[in-house]
């Protein structure tokens, strides 16, 4: 299936620092250069009061201005004021997070566009309510799954851990993107961008691999 034409796609990463919101910004315009209208969504935003700071990268890296459903909040329906996992940011401000709420912009953005690029909040393992994690919220709605990596150092066996828990848990993994704005040691990047590559042949051969190269704004 072409991306173009899937409703609804999940970005996660390897861990918080895996570039998502520039490849989630990224793969809106792959999507939209094929034909396609895409919009992101971040499904809960922290560190942020009234805004959501990765929607503004979303829309930088894509081009356009903030969007009617950006202001009226569809795009990022839930954000909390610490920088940390959503679980603590939820418990600080004294409030859980509202899924259906969540749930409901998702519907939304999907009625409105083409296909909606939702991205997580840190990797696949962050907490969201106690021990309802983010792979779960993922596997409950049945989501296909863009896994973010790149090639830092230890980025092999944090994308081989993502990929076994994507695999045990029974989700679909669309596509993995390598975001090559951490190669900064060259050798080492170069290993872990194969090394994933013939991982992904070899065990999810139905699997994209798309490589990203730096972006400059």
């Amino acid at each position: 299936m072409e991306l173009k034409e899937i409703k609804k796609l999940f970005v996660t990463g390897i861990d918080t620092d895996a570039g998502k919101s520039y490849a989630t910004g990224w793969l809106a315009n792959l999507i939209n250069s094929e034909g396609g209208n895409a919009m992101t969504m971040k499904f809960v935003q922290t560190g942020n009061e009234d805004f959501s700071e990765d929607i503004q990268v979303h829309r930088r890296i894509m081009g356009i201005e903030p969007q009617p459903v950006d202001l009226l909040h569809i795009t990022a329906p839930e954000i909390f004021s610490y920088p940390c996992s959503p679980e603590l940011a939820a418990r600080i401000d004294k409030r859980e997070i509202d899924f259906k709420l969540i749930d409901e912009a998702a519907d939304e953005l999907a009625r409105q566009y083409g296909t909606v690029l939702i991205e997580g909040a840190g990797g696949l393992m962050v907490p969201l309510k106690g021990d309802y994690l983010t792979i779960d919220y993922i596997r409950e709605r049945k989501l296909p799954v863009v896994l973010v990596t790149n090639g830092a150092l230890g980025s092999i066996s944090h994308t081989l851990l993502a990929l076994d828990a994507i695999s045990h848990a029974g989700i679909e993994l669309y596509a993995v993107i390598y975001n090559s704005y951490f190669d900064k040691d060259k050798i080492i990047a170069e290993d872990t961008r194969n090394y994933i590559r013939r991982w992904l042949e070899t065990h999810f051969k139905d699997t994209r691999f798309l490589e990203m190269g730096a972006i400059r704004l």
